[in-house]
């Protein structure tokens, strides 16, 4: 039932929603400022939808023939997301969020991609939960972007 296109498409999916996941876990352990009340918790928000994205694409993939990306060293070698440590203070508030505005936006962008795939597979299903996952993706980016002071489309 799969094709090698839409493999291809969900585990970049999947490499870059398992980078963003633990990019969100660090902002979320190493944020302070005036904010922290307010970003600390939205961090939670955000793993958890990120958890629950990953793992319903995962298991999509399992479901039409294919088979997910499931270590670390898979994910590091195919994220497009970076990969840095942080420390305490060595970025401000309003710099972690852009930071995830940008990483949202790679995310963002892979599920486009990857509707297109199974545009052209005719996977009405898998592109349905692609469609939604999008859509929660840009609500992120748009509430990011107005905490930023920032234009939706920004």
């Amino acid at each position: 039932m799969t094709n090698q296109a839409t493999t291809t498409a969900l585990n970049q999916v999947i490499a870059d929603i398992s980078q963003l996941r633990v990019n969100v876990q660090q902002y979320h352990w190493y944020m302070r400022g005036e904010q922290f009340f307010k970003l600390h918790p939205l961090m939670d928000d955000y793993l958890a939808q990120l958890g629950t994205h990953l793992d319903e694409v995962a298991e999509r993939l399992i479901i039409i023939g294919g088979a997910p990306l499931s270590t670390t060293h898979e994910f590091t070698a195919h994220t497009k997301l970076p990969d840095d440590k942080l420390t305490w203070g060595q970025e401000p508030l309003t710099q972690m969020v852009a930071g995830l505005v940008r990483q949202f936006k790679v995310l963002r962008d892979d599920y486009a991609a990857a509707i297109a795939v199974t545009e052209d597979a005719h996977d009405l299903t898998t592109q349905d939960m692609l469609i939604e996952f999008k859509g929660e993706c840009e609500k992120n980016i748009w509430m990011l972007n107005a905490y930023l002071g920032k234009d939706a489309t920004a």
